[in-house]
């Protein structure tokens, strides 16, 4: 198993890197700066990133569109379908080579491709598409390559003009969540009755964030957790005693799968801009300065957590920082614990048992990337 061992300075609460960008790592500090957009502002970018760079009331404007669609009544409805997109993807993989799968591309993205177009209204034909892009995109943010990052991100902005092109705008009760996006509204106290409609730009951008971000993200956690559960037979039969009556115990799986993502996170780091000069423990970062909001650092907090890979979903759930705090608390948990849970549950009721293949060893993603590139297992 290839894995990483923090480094020294990953357990100092305020670094600085070789480029200039400081790093907050303590639970504390970054809990602090999450929940502050004042003086740690999102708007770290210069493309537009709606609502993730965006501060104040601009922020709140658009994260109240974005709260809409991402309601419990709107998502809760989806789980069935999620279920069996997951139950499917997991018959897929049991059948499989006797000699073993590799988790993470082979059941972890179908899952989330087809999850997100599922909730989304997108067409099947799409899944091709998107699992290419997701390979192009890894190996982008692997190479470091801000023109390769960028060409990946702009053919994905045509993935999504081009299914915007075959849609229209319809906010009725029955229409797709795309053409309810499309017909939607946002704030505007300079508008005519104080709202507007979405620009092209904005709505392109919403879906980059609710596509782009959680296809690598779901998959990503779904090899987490796979890779946890096989190293750890007894956890991994008592989640399978649950997950054969998912509905009844899920907020036993939830809990346990937040808990294995908060020892093993596989979202690395968030950005920040300081507004003005910030006294962050012993130092001070001046104003303009680039911050990371370094998540898994915090996660593992020994002042918070006592030993950060302790098993204990129920005493560390309160802290634990998976899904952000603050303003910019990710909006989409709910969608992404439904997937998640029903990945898990399908492939606990798959499987008899699975364990980590000897010989190939997985490998772990690399920053700004996290989790594992590959997770290989031998199913029983």
């Amino acid at each position: 198993m290839a894995g990483t061992t923090p480094s020294p300075e990953s357990r100092c609460p305020v670094g600085r890197g070789p480029d200039g960008t400081w790093a907050l790592r303590g639970h504390t500090e970054v809990e602090a700066a999450a929940r502050d957009p004042r003086r740690f502002s999102s708007a770290a970018s210069s493309h537009l990133n709606v609502p993730n760079g965006m501060d104040g009331d601009e922020h709140r404007r658009f994260r109240a569109v974005i709260d809409r669609h991402l309601a419990d009544d709107v998502i809760r409805p989806l789980e069935p379908s999620i279920r069996h997109i997951a139950d499917d993807a997991a018959a897929r993989l049991v059948e499989g080579p006797a000699s073993g799968v590799e988790l993470v591309r082979e059941f972890g993205r179908r899952v989330a491709v087809r999850s997100q177009c599922e909730w989304l209204g997108w067409p099947d034909s799409l899944d091709a598409t998107l699992t290419g892009w997701m390979d192009d995109n890894h190996a982008a943010t692997r190479s470091g390559d801000r023109r390769r990052t960028a060409e990946v991100a702009r053919r994905f902005d045509e993935i999504i003009r081009g299914i915007l092109a075959d849609k229209e705008p319809d906010g009725g009760a029955g229409a797709d969540p795309t053409s309810r996006l499309m017909a939607d509204r946002v704030e505007d106290p300079s508008a005519p009755g104080g709202s507007r409609p979405l620009t092209t730009e904005e709505i392109v951008s919403i879906l980059r964030n609710w596509t782009a971000g959680d296809l690598g993200s779901i998959a990503a956690s779904i090899g987490v957790v796979g890779h946890y559960l096989a190293a750890r037979p007894e956890l991994q039969d008592r989640m399978r005693a649950w997950a054969a009556d998912e509905t009844a115990h899920a907020a036993e799986l939830d809990a346990a799968i937040d808990e294995i993502l908060r020892i093993d996170d596989p979202f690395p780091a968030n950005r920040r801009v300081t507004t003005a000069d910030v006294e962050v423990g012993d130092a001070v970062i001046p104003s303009g300065s680039r911050v990371e909001l370094d998540w898994i650092a915090a996660n593992r907090d020994a002042d918070v957590f006592g030993d950060p890979d302790e098993f204990r979903p129920e005493a560390n759930a309160a802290a634990n920082l998976v899904y952000g705090t603050g303003p910019h608390v990710c909006p989409g948990r709910l969608i992404s614990t439904i997937e998640i849970r029903c990945a898990i549950a399908a492939l606990l009721r798959a499987t008899g048992s699975f364990r980590l293949d000897g010989d190939r060893p997985s490998e772990r993603e690399e920053r700004p990337a996290g989790g594992w590139r590959t997770v290989h297992l031998v199913l029983g």
